[in-house]
C-alpha cells in the first residue's frame, strides 16, 4: 500500500480575492488533516510610483500610509480567515512587500515549507498577457509542489 507525502508546512499565498478565499478551503484542510503549520503570506506589491511619491510626499506621511496599508491587511486575515479556522489550528500570519512571486518564493525555502496552495484569477487570453500570473512564475521556479486552486467562475464554465 502506498503512502501519501504528508505536509508539515503549508504556505498558502493570498490577494484576499474570490479565488484565494476558495484555495483556502484547501489549504486548510491539508494542515489540518496533517497537523501541520499554515503559513498564511499576503505580498503586498511594490509600488511603481514610489519614486513619484516621494518627491511630492514626506517620508513621515509615506510611512503613515504604509502603516495604514499593514493595517488595511492585517484586518483583511482577520476577516477573510483567522475567524474561519478552528481552535488548535497551528498558522502563522506572514505579510512581505515586493515582488510577489519572488517573495513566495523566497520565503518557502526560508521555511522550507512542503507545499504551496494559491488560487487564479482565471485570465485568459489578452488580459493574462498584460497582468500576467503570479501563480505561473511560482509554478516555473519553485523546487517545492505548488498546488494551484481554479477559481470557482472558471469550474463553472467547464
Amino acid at each position: 500500500m502506498m503512502k501519501y507525502p504528508t505536509y508539515k508546512k503549508v504556505l498558502f499565498c493570498t490577494d484576499f480575492s474570490e479565488g484565494s478565499d476558495y484555495a483556502f478551503q484547501f489549504a486548510f484542510g491539508i494542515a489540518k488533516r496533517d497537523k501541520g503549520l499554515l503559513y498564511i503570506l499576503h505580498v503586498i506589491p511594490d509600488n511603481p510610483y514610489q519614486k513619484y511619491a516621494e518627491t511630492y510626499m514626506t517620508k513621515e506621511d509615506l510611512g503613515k500610509k504604509q502603516k495604514d496599508i499593514e493595517k488595511g491587511v492585517n484586518n483583511q486575515y482577520e476577516e477573510h480567515y483567522v475567524k474561519k479556522m478552528e481552535n488548535g489550528t497551528k498558522f502563522r500570519i506572514v505579510t512581505k512587500s515586493g515582488r510577489e512571486a519572488e517573495e513566495i518564493i523566497k520565503f518557502s525555502k526560508n521555511e522550507k515549507v512542503d507545499i504551496i496552495v494559491m488560487g487564479t484569477h482565471g485570465r485568459t487570453g489578452i488580459e493574462h498577457v498584460f497582468l500576467g500570473s503570479v501563480a505561473e512564475k511560482v509554478i516555473r521556479r519553485s523546487p517545492f509542489p505548488v498546488f494551484i486552486i481554479p477559481t470557482r467562475k472558471v469550474l463553472e464554465r467547464s
